[in-house]
């Protein structure tokens, strides 16, 4: 058996900030991480739409504000120091009618209690900055940028293992033990012992904490989220990253543009009910995953909830053509012809037995481990300012 004074269970991006924060404070500890994949960022960290928030949403004074806001510098910083590529281009939140209109207003004052940068623009400022968007109005956004999270995940997992750190992959954790002098972990490959555990698990977050022998009132359900990239003749359409005004009852932000690292353009995502928390093909199935979904009363109440949301969701997910239509709600010149099938994600998002939707950062924890439970978006961006408020939380 391995002894270790830290292990932390997950190799995404928050796995990663975590244990570079630990190597920091801790320095001459003996440090692991374990992963179930074969490599870093296999899910959420490297399926994603790779946008730096500014954290313009966030309910003023939540951890997710205080968060995103000090994630947005801190990454950039990171990215600096070593040298990994990003850019910020700010983003445009584009109202369509009257309504969006006052839901821009609403959303420019939260922006400012948060300390975010924006400036509201008419419908000929708009067409002036961005001639292919339509809209009587948008809020832009300064700071919003876009980087590969992959490579910042990959960035951090080579400087964890220069500072000594110990990494182990394939190794799917089966067991927590936890006694008064630690924590036993059972994996596949190797058995571990640790003083502290730090369990940053995404997408199975919730059965890694039923591990340790919490009980949870809330469950991850996983949301599928299908982007398009733009053929290349359109992929210099915007130059801003073009967003939708969102529905401010739900999480998800509506289908938008967001430019890459690579020159391309993608158009996404939705946010489809996904019956397989791994699954990133249209009609993935895991008949544990579903089961298990299907029993907790938490998702019938929500999909009684939002039936409106979960009926367009589907639409959207299955028709090419009414995916389109939404992006020409607000960029007309964009056709069915110009979208090609790309990436898809799944988003951990954690729903309570009431069916409500679990907006801020949820950690749990037991006299030797800690979990984080729910780590929705902006948890990239997040990342490092996440990791210290673990850390602080627990005295380390």
């Amino acid at each position: 058996m391995e002894n270790f004074n830290f292990v932390v269970v997950g190799a995404g991006i928050v796995g990663l900030a975590t244990a570079l924060q630990l190597q920091a404070r801790q320095p001459h500890a003996r440090i692991a991480i374990v992963e179930k994949e074969s490599g870093v960022a296999v899910h959420q960290s490297g399926h994603n739409s790779g946008v730096i928030h500014a954290g313009v949403y966030y309910e003023p004074g939540s951890l997710k504000a205080r968060l995103c806001r000090a994630g947005l510098v801190r990454t950039i910083e990171f990215c600096q120091r070593h040298e990994i590529p990003f850019r910020q281009c700010g983003k445009l939140i584009v109202a369509t009618n009257d309504l969006e209109a006052g839901r821009l207003k609403e959303l420019n004052l939260r922006a400012t209690q948060n300390g975010v940068d924006t400036t509201m623009l008419n419908r000929e400022q708009l067409a002036e900055r961005e001639p292919n968007v339509s809209g009587v109005g948008a809020l832009f956004v300064h700071a919003t940028g876009i980087v590969d999270y992959a490579q910042v995940c990959q960035k951090m997992a080579d400087l964890f293992l220069e500072r000594a750190g110990e990494m182990f992959f394939d190794c799917k954790l089966t067991e927590i033990l936890e006694e008064q002098e630690g924590v036993n972990l059972l994996t596949t490959q190797i058995e571990l012992h640790a003083q502290r555990v730090i369990a940053c698990a995404g997408l199975h977050s919730d059965r890694i904490a039923r591990l340790a022998g919490i009980e949870l009132d809330f469950s991850v359900i996983p949301f599928r989220g299908d982007f398009y990239r733009l053929e290349e003749r359109k992929s210099a359409i915007v130059q801003h990253l073009i967003y939708p005004v969102a529905d401010p009852r739900l999480p998800f932000l509506g289908i938008h543009l967001t430019a890459t690292m690579d020159g391309g353009m993608l158009a996404g995502p939705s946010a489809m009910l996904a019956f397989h928390r791994e699954g990133y093909e249209k009609f993935a199935f895991s008949g544990k995953d579903a089961a298990e979904m299907l029993r907790f009363q938490g998702l019938w109440r929500l999909l009684g909830r939002y039936p409106r949301a979960g009926i367009r969701e589907v639409i959207n997910s299955a028709s090419r053509r009414v995916y389109a239509h939404a992006l020409q709600k607000y960029c007309p010149s964009i056709g069915v012809e110009d979208l090609v099938e790309h990436l898809s994600g799944v988003r951990a998002q954690a729903v309570a037995r009431n069916g409500t939707l679990i907006h801020d950062f949820v950690i749990k924890q037991t006299s030797r481990t800690v979990h984080v439970c729910n780590a929705p978006s902006p948890a990239a961006t997040a990342a490092l300012p996440i990791a210290e408020s673990i850390l602080s939380a627990i005295d380390i």
